[in-house]
């Protein structure tokens, strides 16, 4: 199996402009982006802290860790196949390749691949 990286935390929230605020302002962290009002970033430091609304968010009301990996569709089956369960099928959009999972005790995941264009 490829190596994982895991890059990113993505949160829920129902407010995105107070949670940007309570990150930047209160946490002192810099807003990386953001798309609109259902999805931002910001700098966690060595890992993104990604804040969704449940338009953007692919299990809302979950916290979902964020895996780089160069096989997609491998670490989906692979968790499948040691308890998991695949909730998104692997599926690319315009920027990604992505699966989103359940690890073996519920824990959500989302396996990404930059697309190369």
């Amino acid at each position: 199996m490829s190596e994982h990286d895991v890059r990113m935390i993505l949160l829920s929230t129902e407010d995105l402009d107070a949670s940007i605020r309570f990150y930047t302002q209160t946490l002192g962290m810099a807003l990386k982006f953001r798309d609109g009002s259902h999805f931002a970033a910001v700098d966690g430091g060595s890992v993104t802290i990604a804040l969704a609304t449940a338009i953007d968010h692919p299990l809302p009301g979950k916290v979902v860790v964020g895996v780089k990996t160069d096989d997609v569709d491998g670490a989906a089956r692979a968790a499948e196949a040691a308890g998991g369960a695949v909730v998104k099928e692997p599926y690319d959009d315009a920027h990604e390749r992505r699966a989103v999972v359940y690890d073996d005790q519920g824990n959500g995941l989302v396996f990404y691949r930059p697309l190369q264009r």
